[in-house]
């Protein structure tokens, strides 16, 4: 659809409506235990059940607290959702890899957008997300959905939505091309992808020297995924003006301060700082437009 065709009463998509069966053995084993019976939320590093590593600009590092690091996660969704257009009243968006929906709330109740799907490969998710956003699903019951779906197989019509965005999911998928293409697939002309995570720099040594330094990558959680391999895909599957933006001096700095209160001094997530700081992965923004 050229335009924006969605009224204020257009329903986001239920399972049963817009959703093939999913099957269960695509989920990586190690992002099926993370997020199923580990259930990533329940740990400190991740207070607030975002499970993002946060965006620290303007908050003191001092002494970072639990309500500091909530904030933190808030912080860097509002950062990825500024960047849709106004009026985003508008607007009918899709969260890829919502885990457990928080975002999608606060997209909609911040922004106001016409309607927001939260999409995740893990039914314990979805679950969650349905459970801790009752309150909100109750408010918005025609303007929240939670619904399973991969990030190479999203369920919704072509051109379907006005928006697609991602907060820190990305690096779990196992490529990055399906992701683009059923991006530009869903998206209606002019549509907007916002996506932002950590990506590696190039370099057929990178993801070797990422597996000796972090436990998520040698066990196959995080793949590296190196940033202009993602942009290049986007402009082959229809998409234009994109853009990257390095964010990781107001990320790194900031979850490392936050870790030195929460994990030991030698837990293997405090050396992101150090794969940070040595080149091998930076956290971007990315955005782009479909054609």
């Amino acid at each position: 659809m050229g335009t924006y065709l969605g009224a204020p009463d257009r329903r986001a998509p239920t399972d049963q409506e817009t959703q093939r069966p999913m099957d269960h053995n695509r989920i990586p084993p190690t992002v099926r235990k993370t997020y199923g019976t580990d259930d990533l939320a329940k740990f400190a590093s991740f207070a607030g059940g975002f499970i993002n590593f946060g965006y620290w600009q303007g908050i003191d590092l001092t002494a970072p607290t639990t309500e500091d690091r909530v904030r933190s996660q808030e912080q860097l969704y509002r950062r990825v959702l500024r960047e849709f257009p106004e009026p985003r009243e508008r607007l009918r968006l899709a969260e890829v890899g919502c885990g457990r929906g928080l975002g999608s709330a606060l997209a909609l109740r911040e922004f106001r957008f016409a309607a927001v799907t939260g999409v995740d490969i893990h039914p314990d998710q979805i679950e969650r997300a349905r459970a801790v956003n009752a309150r909100a699903l109750a408010t918005y019951p025609d303007r929240l959905a939670y619904t399973l779906g991969s990030a190479d197989e999203l369920p919704f019509s072509d051109g379907y939505l006005d928006g697609v965005f991602s907060v820190e999911a990305a690096q779990h998928f196992r490529e990055l091309t399906g992701f683009a293409r059923e991006s530009a697939r869903v998206l209606r002309p002019g549509g907007r992808l916002v996506v932002t995570t950590f990506f590696t720099a190039p370099g057929a040594d990178v993801a070797e020297r990422l597996k000796i330094l972090l436990a998520s990558f040698a066990d196959g959680l995080d793949i590296a995924h190196p940033l202009d391999d993602f942009t290049a895909g986007l402009t082959r599957f229809g998409f234009t003006d994109v853009t990257t933006e390095s964010i990781g001096a107001d990320v790194w700095p900031g979850f490392d301060r936050y870790l030195t209160d929460v994990v030991p001094t030698a837990h293997w997530s405090r050396n992101f700082l150090t794969a940070w700081r040595d080149g091998l992965v930076d956290y971007h923004v990315v955005t782009a437009t479909r054609i």
